[in-house]
C-alpha cells in the first residue's frame, strides 16, 4: 500500500530545512497524523530505526 507520507512535500520541506516553518509543522504533526502512524508501522523495522533517527521519532515503539 503505497502512503502519501513517503512524498509528502511537508516532509521533503522539514529534509530541505528542518527550522523553516512548514518543516517544524509537519515534526509536529507526525507526533499525531494517523496517516504517519499507518505509514510509520507498516516500515521494516531497520526503516523504522532510520525514522526513528532522522526525525528524532519516539513514539510507536514495538
Amino acid at each position: 500500500m503505497a502512503h502519501a507520507c513517503s512524498n509528502c512535500r511537508f516532509r521533503a520541506q522539514y529534509d530541505k530545512n528542518p527550522n523553516s516553518f512548514l518543516g517544524k509543522f509537519w515534526r509536529w504533526h507526525i507526533n499525531f497524523c494517523p496517516g504517519w502512524k499507518s505509514y510509520f508501522k507498516a516500515q521494516s523495522p531497520e526503516k523504522k530505526e532510520e525514522l526513528r533517527l532522522k526525525y528524532n521519532f519516539t513514539k510507536y515503539q514495538d
